[in-house]
């Protein structure tokens, strides 16, 4: 697959704005500041096709981007404490409009910060999935901030801290500095354009 081929086709900031699903949607999840615009710039090979902020609870809308046969789909970030609650019920209404509108969802990838455990937020974001039937799996950002013995403890509680969660769930450690995990991702990405089964 052409990765320099990506574009970014267009950003809904409500669910009545949603365009109708015509292809595979592969999603990328997690809290604000957890490294989505990071790790789709790098699996793709650009430095700034997602915009990366500084500010947490910048990303407001859901942002579309075609890759061949495949989008990528990059969602608003959530968990951010200093978000209005006037934002928080827009997030809210806008992810649920999404995920409960009978999309091509092949994949969620629920990005993780690796150095700490799950929040609140990530769990109820992967019950939630898993309610709807979701294939989803972990992506545990920012693998580079540990050092070896750090990234091995936090490898395995992460079992215990997902709970049921974590049964069959594949967790792929990913850096956007040092691109692991990049591969990983992408051969995801080639099987679902092939129309191939990721999680058989």
């Amino acid at each position: 697959m052409n990765y320099q081929q990506i574009a970014f086709e267009c950003a809904f900031g409500t669910a009545s704005q949603l365009p109708a699903s015509s292809l595979p949607e592969i999603c990328f999840a997690g809290r604000s500041n957890v490294g989505k615009s990071s790790l789709i710039n790098r699996v793709v090979g650009r430095k700034s096709l997602a915009r990366v902020s500084a500010k947490p609870g910048k990303t407001v809308t859901i942002n579309f981007y075609r890759l061949g046969p495949i989008r990528l789909v990059d969602l608003p970030g959530y968990g951010y404490a200093k978000v209005p609650f006037t934002e928080r019920d827009r997030w809210s209404e806008l992810m649920e409009g999404y995920f409960r509108s009978g999309r091509n969802i092949p994949m969620v990838f629920q990005l993780i910060d690796m150095r700490h455990p799950p929040t609140e937020f990530d769990l109820h974001m992967l019950r939630f999935l898993k309610e709807m039937q979701y294939p989803f799996t972990v992506i545990l950002t920012k693998s580079d901030k540990l050092n070896k013995s750090q990234r091995t403890e936090r490898l395995q509680a992460l079992p215990q801290e997902l709970s049921e969660l974590a049964n069959g769930v594949q967790c792929i450690p990913f850096s956007a500095q040092t691109g692991e995990g990049v591969e990983e991702i992408r051969q995801c990405l080639e099987e679902i354009a092939k129309g191939k089964d990721v999680l058989t």
